[in-house]
């Protein structure tokens, strides 16, 4: 299998969020590497940004953004590119990673990861797009797929398509949100597995692993709890197909202790270790043409 665009494998990691800055910097911790939400400390040159910068003096980073927007019709923000280049470059960033969404229009932003259509002329809107940044930032970019709550009557292709020749076309990275994959898959009535196996293994630069709300009639990409079994199982069958894709925990609400999180991760390593039985499956329920869970009674805390 090729190599993932020349991209390390990172192995295993966290998000980096400011509950743990001080348990982070006070102790040796168990993970392999941190993502740091770009648009966090762009114009930080405060705390923050000292953190980041301890961070990365003993760990590799990833800068993952919420706010590239590169779906949208409006103008691509070369400020923002330019800022998001030099904290790239200043903390070595192993890649930087965005959403395959747009965020705003007419220069508004709407702090939400908005779908697209999939159609011969968004993809090939974005591939446009996504070249230009790659070149700004002199590196490869890594795109991901966003959880999604409505499709578009005018797509023409599924998801998996959309993704497999976006990465292909525009020669960039794929981060691979397993939870984002279920949680659109039970939104949406497809098979997450036919998903799984319809992406290019050898883009699958990094994979996400996450908590949702599962309300039985949709679910909600709300990162506030701990990745459920039927996750873990489709992570398991992602992870052999990319074996050497990092892998990260995300955890943003309800945020627990650092130690619950380097246990998630320690689940994560033993998920595709030769010992199965640490990622159980005994929950799962086959309904239709996906796999479904029993809902998980999960509090959402408002940002």
């Amino acid at each position: 299998m090729p190599s993932r665009l020349g991209l390390p494998a990172l192995g295993w990691g966290v998000g980096l969020r400011s509950t743990h800055f001080g348990h982070i910097l006070a102790n040796d911790v168990s993970v392999d590497w941190f993502e740091a939400i770009s648009e966090n400390f762009l114009d930080s040159h405060g705390r923050p940004r000292y953190v980041l910068d301890q961070v990365a003096e003993r760990f590799p980073v990833v800068l993952h953004g919420v706010s590239l927007s590169i779906g949208s019709t409006d103008p691509l923000d070369h400020a923002y590119l330019t800022k998001l280049k030099t904290l790239a470059d200043s903390v070595q960033a192993a890649w930087v990673s965005d959403h395959v969404c747009w965020t705003g229009v007419l220069g508004h932003n709407t702090h939400d990861l908005l779908p697209i259509p999939f159609t011969e002329e968004s993809l090939r809107h974005v591939v446009d797009r996504i070249r230009t940044v790659q070149e700004i930032l002199e590196r490869p970019l890594v795109m991901e797929n966003p959880s999604s709550y409505v499709t578009f009557r005018d797509s023409t292709m599924t998801e998996w398509e959309f993704l497999s020749r976006l990465t292909e076309e525009s020669h960039c990275g794929l981060l691979l949100d397993v939870n984002n994959v279920y949680v659109s898959s039970r939104n949406h009535d497809f098979d997450p597995r036919e998903y799984l196996a319809n992406i290019p293994a050898d883009r699958v630069v990094q994979f996400h692993l996450a908590g949702h709300t599962d309300l039985d009639t949709h679910v909600i990409d709300t990162h506030d709890g701990p990745v459920v079994d039927t996750v873990w199982e489709l992570f398991r069958e992602a992870h052999a197909r990319s074996p050497h894709a990092a892998t990260l925990i995300e955890w943003d609400a309800n945020i627990p202790p650092f130690a619950r999180l380097e246990a998630e991760v320690q689940r994560a390593r033993d998920c595709v270790s030769s010992r199965p039985s640490l990622c159980p499956n005994d929950n799962v329920i086959t309904t239709g043409s996906h796999v479904s869970h029993p809902a998980v009674l999960v509090a959402i805390e408002a940002e």
